[in-house]
């Protein structure tokens, strides 16, 4: 079996920022894949509440420069490094001044949703594609964690299907209870937008919810798992026909049915 390549994107890793599970499962998955001979990549937004210094993140300069549309504005994209101590793993960062310097994750020192976290997911997803594409690193599988994500499997569908590093990849898309209950402005669907998107695979979207996040994630991505037993999260895929979606508990076995899942996906 040849040694499968699996790049994984996600809001959060130990020990670098941990919120919610996510942080967790992210760091523990890709290093059990590593030690199964796989090659791994991973990729997450630069919050502003990880400490530089301390954990040792440097620029990339070679990988940072490119200009990043969402809507009618472009931000300048940055790539940061650093390594997981005790593990032979980089960490790659997606950074911006305007979204991500913040001293905190998605929501204001009042509590409140930032407006702009569909733009911040919109930079962060084109960010992390235009990543790989600089590294020419070409996955065989990009598995993307929590709603964040959720417009990379669309644009590897439509954008970048002809891309000579994508055109081959498969897309497994996580889902986690991490939900929010702001509805983003209607203007969402035209941010979203790049080549090859046509109004129509939006519907999903349309929604500007949490709900409407997941739904893209799910209807584009090639496998649909679901962490631990949610049926809430379940209830969500009734209306999305031909999707098969799975439940991964995190037992002592989940490492070995994410590592059957892969190998099933590109075999």
């Amino acid at each position: 079996m040849s040694k499968l390549r699996i790049l994984y994107v996600a809001s959060e890793i130990n020990p670098f920022l941990q919120t919610s599970e996510v942080a967790d499962f992210v760091r523990k998955l890709p290093q059990a894949m590593q030690e199964k001979g796989m090659e791994i990549r991973i990729l997450v937004p630069r919050f502003g509440i990880i400490n530089e210094r301390k954990n040792r993140l440097h620029e990339v300069v070679r990988l940072s420069g490119i200009n990043i549309a969402v809507g009618d504005e472009e931000k300048p994209l940055t790539i940061k490094v650093a390594s997981i101590p005790n593990a032979k793993l980089q960490v790659y960062f997606i950074d911006n001044e305007d979204y991500f310097h913040r001293k905190s994750v998605f929501h204001d020192k009042e509590n409140r949703f930032y407006a702009d976290n569909d733009e911040r997911a919109i930079f962060f997803c084109k960010g992390a594609i235009e990543t790989v594409r600089k590294l020419g690193w070409a996955p065989d599988v990009v598995h993307c964690n929590d709603w964040i994500t959720s417009f990379i499997p669309l644009y590897m569908k439509t954008t970048y299907k002809n891309d000579p590093l994508f055109k081959n990849a498969k897309t497994v898309f996580t889902i986690y209870n991490n939900s929010f209950t702001h509805k983003f402005k209607e203007d969402i669907m035209s941010k979203v937008k790049m080549m090859d998107i046509e109004d129509n695979m939006l519907g999903n979207l349309k929604s500007a919810d949490y709900e409407g996040f997941i739904r893209m994630g799910v209807e584009f991505s090639d496998a649909v798992i679901v962490a631990g037993e949610n049926k809430k999260l379940e209830g969500l895929f009734k209306k999305i026909k031909e999707k098969k979606v799975e439940t991964i508990d995190k037992d002592e076995n989940y490492t070995e049915s994410y590592f059957n899942l892969y190998n099933e996906l590109v075999g």
